[in-house]
């Protein structure tokens, strides 16, 4: 029979099957140790803001943030040689004793981060382990997917698939949300100050608490039977990688699922989970608890749908679900991002629309934000003397071209502020200078309603900010943002809660691991994981905080169009072939 095509013995599975105690200890058991795993591999995201200090703390504050979200990237980025490397053993070895390693692999990389020391004490070395720690995350979380969801589907009955499979899906959330609940209690607990000092390593190292659980409970369970059958008789693919890539009959499903279902489901997670919180944080600028907060509660009210979704999907299908929440974050994107503006942050908001900011000045003359050496101080003309400050910041702006030699000049509303010309000042005269034209345009932002505060950390170190632009806790909407925060997450719910039980059904047995887990991983490890990294450094180049959503939408604009056209339908095949 041809896989791709057949949907044999699903009418003869009984409609009202429940699950045995077996099926519902694989579903618990898998789900719960995927669970940690995700924990181990979030923690380094809500954390970001504190790494880029502690790591990545020669360069200055913009860049060191970006570096920080690209090394958070660079687990993403080797996701896919994960799925090659444990796909191939998992359909040559099997799947239980693959993600047995995987596990191991990610909780010890994950404790190892809370012992490492900051740049301070080993200078360059300290980012590169940790960069070399996250690729051993990213290698073991690219095998870790594949075979906890393979393993689950070929548990459940051909039309409860997508049901039993959707609790693979929601580990992903639940693990963030431990991660969140975990490092919101000790930051209440430990306070702002001890928390950012050293507590952030915290979560770090009781990990190896949840490891030792993990390992427990996946012990306890037995192989596959779809793959206990096939290595019984003797069927196991004995050369997967060339089955699954070598061959264009499954070559060109691994080619659709990926772009014309997985890169729009990755955006659409990342944005509406990552993405969103780095937003309230660094662009918004509400503080990190707070932060925390909102995005629990929309994840605690947004968790059930997964399943909701992964139930829909059995009856109607999974192909129009995901696409349809692609499309719906192609058309909502930018109004729901400018909603969770207004409600985060009203004052600075409202300052953005009534005293718009822009800068003046020659094209020719203006870099590139965006320094990893951390050398350039961006004080080479005064088109970059003022963009450095908005990029520090990360206040929104307009570009207005001048012409060349065009001196810089920076308008808050009606007000236009000079910006220093290097090439008639030089040494400390130009330090002076800068110095005075931030003064002024703080000044003029403060007047102009921006809410700007005294920096209580400029006290004890000299190189802070003596001013910092803030979100009011009392004038958050918090109802409204949560609100906004729950539909991006009722979006990731669409896209994810059904493609684990597509991607096991578009795949023949014998080869599953394999061909599932690498446009999995490519989708969300390189489309999705690059996100924020990606979307920050758009923000950094254009200076409009909303221009980094063009990445998510065109991407899952794209997705739409190609599964559409080229996606089939799976959900009444049989996976037992």
């Amino acid at each position: 029979m041809d896989f791709h095509e057949s949907a044999a013995e699903v009418a003869a599975m009984p409609k009202h099957h429940k699950a045995t105690h077996d099926e519902k200890l694989v579903i618990t058991a898998s789900s719960l140790g995927t669970v940690f795993e995700w924990y181990d591999f979030y923690l380094y995201g809500l954390l970001a803001t504190f790494i880029s200090k502690v790591f990545f703390a020669g360069v200055n504050e913009t860049t060191g943030f970006i570096l920080a979200l690209g090394a958070f990237a660079a687990g993403f980025a080797v996701r896919p040689f994960g799925a090659i490397v444990f796909g191939r053993i998992g359909d040559m070895v099997g799947r239980k004793n693959t993600f047995l390693v995987t596990m191991g692999l990610m909780g010890m990389s994950t404790f190892i981060v809370g012992l490492l020391p900051g740049y301070d004490s080993w200078g360059v070395a300290s980012p590169v382990v940790l960069v070399l720690l996250r690729i051993v995350q990213g290698l073991a979380l690219g095998g870790e997917y594949g075979g906890a969801a393979t393993y689950v589907a070929e548990h459940a009955p051909n039309n409860k698939r997508g049901l039993y499979t959707s609790f693979i899906q929601i580990t992903a959330t639940f693990g963030l949300f431990a991660a969140l609940l975990v490092v919101l209690g000790f930051r209440t607990w430990m306070g702002e100050e001890s928390f950012a000092a050293w507590g952030w390593r915290v979560p770090f190292l009781i990990s190896i608490v949840l490891l030792m659980v993990s390992m427990w409970i996946r012990m306890q369970l037995n192989e596959s039977p779809v793959y206990q059958k096939m290595k019984d008789e003797g069927t196991t693919s004995k050369a997967p990688l060339t089955e699954a890539f070598g061959k264009w009959s499954n070559l060109k499903y691994v080619l659709i699922c990926l772009f014309g279902a997985g890169m729009g489901q990755a955006v659409v997670w990342y944005g509406g989970q990552f993405y969103a919180q780095f937003f309230l944080e660094k662009t918004m600028k509400v503080d990190g608890a707070t932060t925390n907060i909102l995005i629990a509660t929309a994840l605690l009210l947004g968790t059930p749908f997964f399943v909701f979704w992964g139930w829909l999907s059995d009856r109607i299908g999974r192909k129009f679900i995901i696409l349809g929440g692609c499309a719906l974050a192609v058309l909502t994107y930018f109004p729901a991002f400018h909603a969770l503006s207004e409600a985060a942050n009203p004052a600075l908001n409202a300052a953005t629309i009534n005293s718009p900011v822009s800068v003046t000045a020659a094209p020719g003359e203006c870099s590139f934000q965006f320094d990893p050496i951390g050398k350039n101080k961006f004080d080479g003309s005064s088109c970059d003397i003022a963009k450095a400050y908005f990029a520090k910041n990360g206040l929104n702006y307009v570009n207005i071209e001048a012409p060349a030699g065009t001196v810089a000049s920076v308008s808050v509303g009606d007000k236009v502020i000079a910006v220093p010309d290097p090439a008639q000042v030089t040494g400390t005269e130009r330090a002076d200078a800068i110095k005075a034209f931030g003064g002024a345009l703080t000044t003029a932002l403060k007047d102009a309603g921006y809410p700007i505060k005294e920096n209580p950390a400029a006290a004890k170190d000299p190189k802070a900010a003596k001013l910092v632009f803030f979100a009011d806790k009392a004038q958050i909407n918090k109802p409204k943002a949560i609100g906004i925060l729950f539909y991006l997450v009722l979006l990731v719910t669409m896209v994810y809660g059904p493609i684990a039980a597509m991607l096991v059904e578009l795949f023949p047995s014998r080869i599953r691991y394999t061909s599932m887990s690498l446009p999995y991983h490519i989708a969300n490890g390189w489309f999705g994981g690059f996100l924020p990294t990606t979307a920050f450094a758009m923000v950094a180049a254009k200076g409009d905080i909303y221009y980094g959503l063009w990445y998510p939408v065109v991407i899952a604009a794209a997705t739409v169009v190609i599964g559409l056209l080229f996606l089939p339908e799976t959900f009444k095949r049989n996976i037992d072939a």
